[in-house]
């Protein structure tokens, strides 16, 4: 639980699973169970990983990613495409639903396959999930990180914005843009308070950023 300066409490949730990898089906499940499980809890922001659906493309750094015109490359990237998870196509409506039931606020990590990009560009995308099911806001990832864009298309500063969530201002942004000080001076513009960082997972990134923006931006930092 953490508490703003008034004394008012939110409990907060960390959902540190792994996918069930490259089946975007599977891991909604998965991360139903978890929201159900967090709620009997009384949680009321529930936070996941970045590309939690359907998976981080941890291949690409084992597999020669880079490698022009490979079967395999084009293989994985197709399985991708195909796992990604398409919003305007209700692709997150058993996640919505499952935060209404709950009551519960929600920012999960997906791959993006955006339809106003024609459905052939991913984004890495941070969705913030109002207690009442509604999409409150998508933020497709600043810039990917070194062989991420081979995966992944460069995002804009069209979600960087903060939501209300009783007596605090959340914010949120993706793995390494965490670390662009114009991207958390956006958010601390807007009266961010607590701030959500979702991540791949890699203790050299988290261990002392984390506190670094809890210092710099007064605020609580929930590191996912």
């Amino acid at each position: 639980e953490i508490f703003d300066q008034r004394r008012m409490k939110l409990k907060v949730g960390i959902a540190q699973i792994s996918p069930v990898f490259l089946n975007r089906n599977g891991t909604l499940l998965k991360a139903i169970n978890i929201i159900r499980e967090a709620g009997q809890h009384k949680c009321k922001l529930l936070t996941f990983g970045e590309t939690f659906v359907p998976a981080y493309p941890m291949w690409l750094c084992k597999t020669d990613g880079a490698q022009f015109d490979s079967p395999l490359q084009k293989a994985l990237h197709a399985i991708y495409l195909e796992q990604a998870v398409c919003i305007e196509e209700g692709g997150l409506a058993p996640i919505q639903e499952a935060a209404r039931a709950n009551r519960m606020s929600i920012v999960m990590g997906i791959a993006e396959r955006a339809s106003d990009r024609g459905g052939h560009s991913l984004f890495a995308s941070c969705v913030n999930i109002a207690a009442d099911g509604a999409i409150a806001s998508v933020h497709r990832k600043l810039v990917p990180t070194y062989e991420e864009r081979l995966s992944w298309a460069a995002g804009d500063g069209q979600g960087l914005v903060v939501h209300k969530l009783g007596a605090f201002t959340v914010g949120a942004l993706n793995c390494w843009e965490n670390w662009m000080p114009l991207a958390r001076a956006s958010l601390y513009a807007q009266g961010e308070d607590l701030h959500v960082v979702i991540w791949s997972g890699s203790a050299s990134l988290t261990a002392h950023l984390t506190q670094f923006m809890a210092r710099e931006g007064r605020s609580f930092v929930i590191s996912a």
